[in-house]
This record gives structure tokens, C-alpha cells and sequence, in this order.
């Protein structure tokens, strides 16, 4: 890889161990993707919950964050994913004992490099969203998907601490989507009816997703009558993150980059492949549990916006949630301080559910607190968690919102 000035003058340590570690770690992924130089970025956005980071990874960092202060420094405004632990709520949902410390070791080693520590996949709606044109080093999946196809920003997935080395040297390695010819779609599908609600959106991004062929496999959605809102598209992106590995999609005459089908497309790209709500319905069929009683109802992947919070206010006020049944919804803290002033907190808990404050289910130790809670068969909007969620030894239900409460009052599931 070509190597600037000062570049050079990190290699060789001048700006500090710190530094010149997360270079050589750039430079090997640089170097495997064919990057031949670095770009500078704005902004960094780290995954780092203790489940991620591990104990190898948890030394790493703390060792690194041992050195003197210039040296360890974030180069660029720098945020976190959502934590693994809601200290208030540890005990109570009954995590394994060493995650809180696990957890708060992670955040002393992180807020000595000066990142903040905002604890939220929805840094785009809550924080600074990124703009278009601006370089990024994001690592959640549907984070970097949102800044790339909603925002227009530029960013591969950066994940486990990849972003960390690029706050560090205030640069990640030029290739993916960073660069313009990557950005172009490979594959058309033609959207035959309107997805409205969320969790549509969410099918819509798995069933793209499954037919996707690589990472580089870019898809355009054509067939949109109306312009999706900002949780629309946040469903979207996080499906199509976690089903297909995409980092980037495009709708036309929706997303930026995206003003008609020819101003993406790449040559040779395949279809229109047709999308229609039996491909929706067949998606959801493959998470159906209807009639069967459950244990736990989770709002989360991706993290609640204070509207979503809002609507499950609205549809909770009044009710009661089932005995044996747990509902859990997590937000950023902001959100959540927000909720309790606006008085949405309270609905939600006096029905008996629980809010998580900067948390995401599927990070808290789920398999742990899974056997510890005998929780098995829970119910969800989100269609990344769907997805996630069986490998730590759930049974999963895909539902709308509407649909996901009436199971919580209830206990089961209706068609």
C-alpha cells in the first residue's frame, strides 16, 4: 500500500504504539482487499460489547489504553454500539456474573481512548447522522448499511474493534465502498406491492437478502409508490445486513445515489428479479408459531427510535402483559430518558413491560439469559433479530408490533 508522510511516520511509531498497531492491522486488511492506499475519515462508530470483545480482546485493549494520553487519543468523533449490560436490570435478568465487570472494564478501557460512549445502533437517529460523500468507518451491520444507502456516506463493515484502528489513525483502507465503482448495483428487484408496516420492511430485507451472491452484490429495489420513513428504512437496512451481507443498497427515486435505476445500475446486472407479497408471506411462514404459547416478546436489533417507543406506548396503555410472559424493549438512553419525561415509560412499565437503556438483546449474554430465565420461544418485529436470535438457542417468531403485543397480553401467538 502507498503510504503518506505521515503515514509512514506512524509505521515507524513516532505517533505511539497505539497508533502504530492499528495501522498494521489496517494495512493487513487493506493489503487482502487490494486497497492501495488509505482515506481519511470523520467519524467512527465501534462495536465493543463483551461478548464481541471477549477476554483476548478485553486485554488487548486495556493494554493499548495504558499509554500516555497523545498516544491513544481517537483521531475523529467516535461512538458505540449498544453495551451487553443494562447495569439497573443485570441481576434481575439474571446475566452471568462476570458481564457487568466484564462490561465496565470495557468502558474505562474505551473512554481513556475518547470515545463516547453513546451505547446505540441508531447513532444515525439519535447522535450525528453522516452526510453524503463523508468517509466513515462504521461496524454494525445496519448502521453501515443506513449511513451507506439512506445517508450516502461511505463505509465497509468495519467490524469487532476494525473501527477502533480507524479512530486511532483517522483513516481506513480505500476499497469496497469507498470507492464510486463498488457502489453500483448488481442485482434489480421490482417490488410488486407496497410493504407499510416495519416489520414488512424487515421481510422485504430478508428475502433480498437471502438472494444476494456476495458482499459486493449491491442490490437496487425499484416498484416504491411512496418515500419510506426513517424506522422503515432502518428495518430495511438491518435485514439486509444480517441476511445478506450487503453494505449497501439502493432504492430508486428513494435513496440518494439512486434518482432512477440507470444512474446505478451496472452493466450486466441481473434481473428485474420480481418481489412480490408472497415472497413476504412465505418469509414470515418460516418464523410462524401461531397458537403456541411463548415466554418472551423482545423490540430490538435495531434499537427503538422515540416514535417506535410511542406506538408501543399507545398499544400497551390499558393492558396487562401475560403471567410467565417477559416484554422487553431496548432504546438508547436518550430515548429512554425521553420516554419517562413524555410519560411513554410509564405506560409501557405499568403494563409490565421492561425498557433496556443502551443495550441490544441479542449481545446481553442471550443464551445465558435464556437458561437462566427458561426462555425459549419468544416473539419479535425485528427480522435481523429473527435471524440472530435461533443461534443462541431460541425458537423465534416474526410478528408486527400490533401482533407482538396482543401475544404479550395473551400468551400466544395468533395468526
Amino acid at each position: 500500500m502507498r503510504l503518506s508522510d505521515e503515514e509512514r511516520a506512524i509505521q515507524a511509531g513516532e505517533l505511539g504504539e497505539p497508533r502504530r498497531f492499528a495501522l498494521e492491522q489496517q494495512m493487513a486488511v487493506g493489503r487482502f482487499f487490494g486497497a492501495r492506499d488509505f482515506i481519511p475519515i470523520a467519524q467512527a462508530h465501534l462495536m465493543a460489547d463483551g461478548e464481541a470483545v471477549g477476554e483476548a480482546g478485553l486485554r488487548l485493549l486495556e493494554n493499548l489504553a495504558d499509554h500516555p494520553k497523545e498516544e491513544r487519543q481517537v483521531r475523529v468523533p467516535t461512538v458505540t454500539d449498544p453495551r451487553g449490560v443494562d447495569r439497573r436490570l443485570c441481576a434481575r435478568l439474571r446475566q452471568p456474573g462476570y458481564a457487568d465487570e466484564r462490561e465496565q472494564r470495557i468502558v474505562r478501557a474505551l473512554e481513556a481512548f475518547g470515545c463516547l460512549m453513546t451505547n446505540t445502533c441508531i447513532n444515525y437517529q439519535t447522535v450525528m447522522a453522516p452526510v453524503m460523500g463523508e468517509h466513515v468507518a462504521y461496524g454494525d451491520t445496519g448502521s453501515v448499511n443506513y449511513a451507506n444507502s439512506v445517508c450516502g456516506a461511505r463505509s465497509n463493515f468495519e467490524g469487532g474493534v476494525a473501527a477502533l484502528w480507524a479512530a486511532l489513525t483517522g483513516r481506513t483502507p480505500r476499497y469496497g465502498m469507498h470507492l464510486e465503482a463498488e457502489r453500483k448495483a448488481r442485482s434489480i428487484f421490482a417490488l410488486t406491492f407496497q410493504p407499510r408496516e416495519l416489520t414488512e420492511w424487515g421481510a422485504v430485507g430478508g428475502v433480498v437478502g437471502r438472494q444476494l451472491r456476495s458482499y459486493w452484490d449491491i442490490p437496487i429495489i425499484t416498484g416504491i409508490d411512496a418515500v419510506p420513513g426513517s424506522d422503515a428504512l432502518k428495518h430495511l437496512a438491518a435485514a439486509l445486513g444480517s441476511y445478506g451481507a450487503t453494505p449497501l443498497f439502493h432504492l430508486a427515486g428513494v435513496t440518494p445515489e439512486a434518482p432512477d435505476l440507470q444512474a446505478v445500475a451496472a452493466d450486466g446486472a441481473r434481473g428485474p428479479i420480481p418481489l412480490e407479497r408472497a415472497d413476504v408471506e412465505a418469509f414470515h411462514s418460516g418464523f410462524a408459531r401461531h397458537g403456541e404459547s411463548l415466554d418472551l416478546v423482545v423490540f430490538a436489533a435495531p434499537q427503538l427510535s422515540l416514535l417506535e417507543l410511542q406506538a408501543l406506548a399507545g398499544l400497551l396503555d390499558g393492558r396487562r402483559v401475560a403471567d410467565g410472559v417477559s416484554l422487553l424493549a431496548a432504546t438508547t438512553e436518550e430515548n429512554a430518558a425521553a420516554a419517562r419525561r413524555m410519560g411513554l415509560a410509564e405506560k409501557i412499565e405499568t403494563a409490565g413491560g421492561q425498557i433496556l437503556e443502551g443495550v441490544c438483546f441479542y449481545n446481553m449474554y442471550a443464551r445465558e439469559m435464556g437458561e437462566a430465565n427458561g426462555w425459549r420461544r419468544l416473539v419479535t418485529n425485528s427480522a435481523k433479530l429473527a435471524n440472530i436470535i435461533s443461534g443462541y438457542g431460541y425458537d423465534p417468531a416474526l410478528a408486527s408490533m400490533e401482533l407482538c403485543v396482543d401475544a404479550a397480553v395473551r400468551g400466544v401467538l395468533r395468526g
